[in-house]
C-alpha cells in the first residue's frame, strides 16, 4: 500500500482537551493564529495554525485523552531565542534545557515543554 502519488503534505495533528480555554491559550501563547472554530455534534473544535502547521482540538463527550502521538515538533531557526521565550512565559523544558542530538546531517537541537492535555510540544533546530 503506497499513497505518495496522492498525498501533498500534513493536513493537521487532532489533540483532544478537556479545558478549551486552556489550550487555545497555550497554543496562541505560542504564536498560533486561531483559523476556525466549530462543531462537531457535542464538540467544539478550533483550528490553530503556526505559519503551515495546523492543529486541531476539540472538547467534548468524545475527546478522551487517548491515543498514540507522542510529542508534535515545531522547527525553528533560533533555538536559544526560541527557549528564552518560553522560559519567560513560565514553561519549563522537561529534559532542564536545550540538548542535542546527532539526528539529520549534522545533528538537531532542542527541548520539549507539556502541553495541557498531555501532549508534548519539541522545538528544534537543525544543524
Amino acid at each position: 500500500m503506497n499513497i505518495a502519488q496522492y498525498a501533498t503534505g500534513l493536513q493537521h495533528v487532532g489533540i483532544p482537551t478537556n479545558d478549551m480555554e486552556a489550550s487555545v491559550r497555550f497554543y496562541t501563547g505560542l504564536g498560533f493564529d486561531i483559523l476556525h472554530q466549530t462543531r462537531n455534534g457535542d464538540s467544539r473544535v478550533v483550528f490553530l495554525k503556526l505559519r503551515d502547521f495546523v492543529v486541531e482540538i476539540w472538547e467534548g463527550p468524545a475527546a478522551g485523552l487517548s491515543g498514540a502521538i507522542d510529542h508534535i515538533a515545531i522547527d525553528v531557526i533560533d533555538i536559544e531565542s526560541v527557549f528564552e521565550v518560553i522560559s519567560k512565559a513560565g514553561l519549563q523544558a522537561i529534559e532542564g534545557g536545550i540538548r542535542e542530538l546527532p539526528f539529520w546531517e549534522r545533528g538537531v537541537r532542542y527541548f520539549t515543554i507539556n502541553g495541557p492535555n498531555a501532549e508534548k510540544v519539541e522545538f528544534i533546530q537543525k544543524l
